[in-house]
């Protein structure tokens, strides 16, 4: 079907207009995107502002906060009084900053409040330390412990002779020298080995007057020169008369064994044996060949060393837990022999230079090994008893030993004890606390400085009585 002709002509002026109305339409698109991105913007603008905003008015609120609370805190405290390094004390400060060897931030030091100083009965140098400081520092407590247990003490021992198996051979009467025989400084002598030989005219007349009652006097006898006791009042008078000369000779130095030789042989000798009385050692000699000596010179000394003493030093601390009996154990480190001993007795006396007591102790002494003057390695198991504190916990400043005893939460306060043994990496404490407390026993050196430091600021304000 033929359209009309004025209509193809309106439908293909329509086709033909077409392209520049669409061309209309496209550039008021794109102005309606531009507008939609600087709308886009504006509001991104907005919400930054927004944020930002927040957040100034929250650290403003934080701030505030932490403020006031410091304010407080300050309050409670007192007033500042100067800024310290919490890493050395000993830097001080009139104005807050950084430590300048550590850069850590200067800690400020106040003054007390009066309702706490009013209100708690510690003493000056008690000082608080909250719970943060202490894990920052390295704060640490530990509880006072009753213990019991064996420690042994290892100690320097010198061999030393017994004093009552030490023997002087003296002379009884004046003469002189003839010969010696063996008797050297440190020699091993036997029982009644014959030393030496010396003259005397003191010993003549006793001696005659010894052999004359000897065959005055009847009966048999039983050690060649004494008789057996009798009846009678002659035979009484004959034994007391032999017994007196006896006695007078042996006063002079004569030995049994020569008495029994002139008893027996009925003669008078020339000369007049010195003799050892034990078997030991010669620890000194006196005398030479020839010499000429009077009454009361000592010829020998002679140590019976089977038994011997062996002295060790010790504290006053360490000798109170020391019982008599002890059993302890002696070393000679050259020849690693050891030999059992037992403790005889703390000696009373001190040493002026070392401040120490004498431990002594006694030892059977097989095959003479243990000499006189000879160290030893003494080894003494003793029990440790009462309340004990870890070795770290104690300040020992030489005149007097402290700790720091935790009063309540974060409140420390120093307290003089008296200490006794020390065993591995705990100390005894004798006296100044009690089972339960709890002392300082890490960082004791911070809390001690922070506290000599408190003493030392309330000192000026102190006023004389």
């Amino acid at each position: 079907m033929e359209q009309p002709a004025d209509s193809r002509n309106e439908t293909l002026s329509d086709e033909k207009a077409l392209p520049v109305g669409s061309a209309h339409e496209d550039g008021s698109g794109a102005g309606e995107s531009d507008a939609l991105s600087r709308g886009r913007n504006s509001m991104k603008t907005a919400l930054g502002a927004v944020v930002i905003a927040l957040l100034m008015i929250f650290s403003y609120a934080v701030g505030w906060r932490h403020s006031a609370q410091h304010a407080t805190a300050s309050a409670s405290a007192g007033r500042v009084l100067y800024w310290v390094d919490p890493m050395h004390p000993d830097y001080k400060s009139d104005h807050p900053g950084i430590a300048p060897d550590c850069g850590m931030q200067l800690e400020p030091v106040y003054t007390e409040a009066p309702e706490s100083t009013a209100a708690s009965p510690l003493g000056p140098a008690a000082i608080g330390i909250d719970s943060e400081k202490q894990q920052l520092f390295g704060i640490r407590v530990a509880a006072v412990e009753k213990t019991a247990g064996k420690e042994t003490l290892r100690l320097l021992g010198r061999v030393v002779p017994e004093d009552r198996r030490v023997y002087r051979v003296d002379a009884g009467s004046e003469g002189y020298i003839l010969e010696t025989y063996n008797d050297s400084f440190g020699e091993l002598v036997k029982k009644d080995q014959k030393l030496a030989i010396f003259y005397g005219p003191d010993y003549l007349p006793v001696a005659s007057g010894f052999l004359a009652a000897t065959v005055g006097v009847p009966g048999p006898r039983n050690d060649a020169y004494h008789t057996e006791p009798r009846a009678g009042a002659v035979y009484a008078q004959g034994y007391s008369s032999l017994q007196g000369y006896t006695d007078r000779l042996r006063n002079l130095g004569m030995s049994d064994e020569q008495l029994k030789e002139i008893a027996k042989s009925h003669k008078l000798p020339q000369d007049i044996d010195i003799v050892s009385p034990v078997d030991g050692f010669i620890l000194s000699r006196n005398i030479t060949p020839g010499q000429h000596f009077g009454r009361g010179l000592e010829f020998y000394r002679i140590a019976d060393l089977s038994h011997v003493w062996i002295l060790a030093d010790i504290f006053g601390s360490e000798a109170q837990n020391i019982r008599p009996g002890a059993v302890a154990r002696v070393t000679l480190s050259d020849r690693r022999q050891t030999f059992v001993a037992h403790v005889s007795n703390v000696l009373p006396q001190v040493d002026a230079e070392t401040r120490t007591l004498k431990l002594r102790l006694e030892a059977d002494n097989p095959g003479f090994a243990l000499r006189p003057d000879m160290f030893v390695d003494v080894e003494l198991p003793v029990t440790m008893p009462g309340l004990t504190v870890p070795v770290d916990a104690l300040i020992d400043s030489g005149r007097e030993q402290r700790v720091f005893v935790e009063r309540s939460t974060g409140v420390f306060e120093p307290r003089q004890v008296q200490t006794g043994l020390r065993f591995g990496d705990r100390v005894e404490i004798v006296h100044g606390l009690a089972e339960g407390e709890r002392v300082v026993n890490e960082g004791t050196f911070l809390v001690d400085s922070e506290s000599r430091l408190k003493s030392a600021a309330q000192a000026p304000t102190q006023q004389p009585h």
